[in-house]
């Protein structure tokens, strides 16, 4: 399998769960998170998609419980 077709696998399987459960926030701001975290992993040698894809999800939660976090602070003071 290419390298574009597990991307885009990994990426799917990711988006697809985290739409299912409805952690999906901005469309843009989550597919780049997304990205950006399925890249870091093809950069360290990974290629597996589901590997991939589970940490991309990882990724994604722990961006959004900080974003989450961040505007709870700016409310709160």
């Amino acid at each position: 399998m290419s390298i574009r077709c597990t991307v885009e696998s990994a990426f799917f399987i990711a988006w697809s769960c985290l739409e299912k459960s409805g952690e999906l926030g901005a469309p843009d701001q989550s597919a780049n998170v997304i990205l950006d975290a399925i890249e870091a992993q093809l950069r360290t040698g990974e290629r597996r998609q589901l590997m991939l894809a589970n940490r991309a999800i990882d990724t994604y939660r722990a961006h959004a419980a900080k974003d989450n976090a961040a505007e709870r602070e700016a409310r709160l003071g």
